[in-house]
């Protein structure tokens, strides 16, 4: 379901995929080739959600904030991730579970581990893997994390075409 809320309505590039059972309102920009899979709500009625170019947000996520939120281009969220995040940097993948809070900014190439608890105004460097509750930095990405990073955006991406491809049922 897709609403506008107090006179804002969310932008969706054209090339996108949204689930038709994803909740999307208010002040939300998605961007091109991005994706939005079953039972994602993306809420911006408190600040504007901006989801860049070929981004994947899987089931079951939150992606909402007190005020603005910035996901970059080619970001992996996985499945059911609260991301209350302020930005998060080009090519990170969120682990499925991942609870990022309030003014949490996520640099480029990072990993979250899967249900790591990211605490309010954390500033993780770019190329960080942060893993534990409370998340921690525990190291550097290597090129073996941004494969793996590159791989799931791909797949994603690809699926994403094959969904869009099918069209809706009349």
């Amino acid at each position: 379901m897709i609403k506008s809320f107090e006179g804002n309505t969310p932008v969706l590039h054209p090339t996108a995929f949204i689930s038709e059972m994803a909740y999307i309102v208010g002040d939300v920009e998605i961007g091109e080739g991005s994706s939005i899979w079953p039972g994602t709500v993306i809420r911006g009625d408190m600040g504007k959600v901006k989801i860049g170019k070929f981004s994947n947000v899987q089931d079951n996520s939150v992606v909402h904030g007190d005020a603005d939120v910035v996901i970059g281009d080619n970001v992996v969220i996985g499945h059911r991730v609260m991301c209350h995040a302020a930005e998060i940097g080009d090519r990170v993948l969120v682990g499925n579970g991942a609870i990022l809070n309030d003014g949490v900014k996520v640099g480029e190439n990072s990993v979250i581990g899967s249900g790591s608890m990211i605490v309010e105004n954390m500033d993780i460097p770019r190329q960080s893997i942060v893993m534990g509750i409370p998340g921690r930095i525990r190291g550097e990405a290597q090129q073996k994390h941004i494969d793996l990073q590159k791989e799931l955006c791909d797949i994603y991406k690809e699926k994403a075409q094959r969904y869009k491809s099918q069209g809706d049922l009349e």
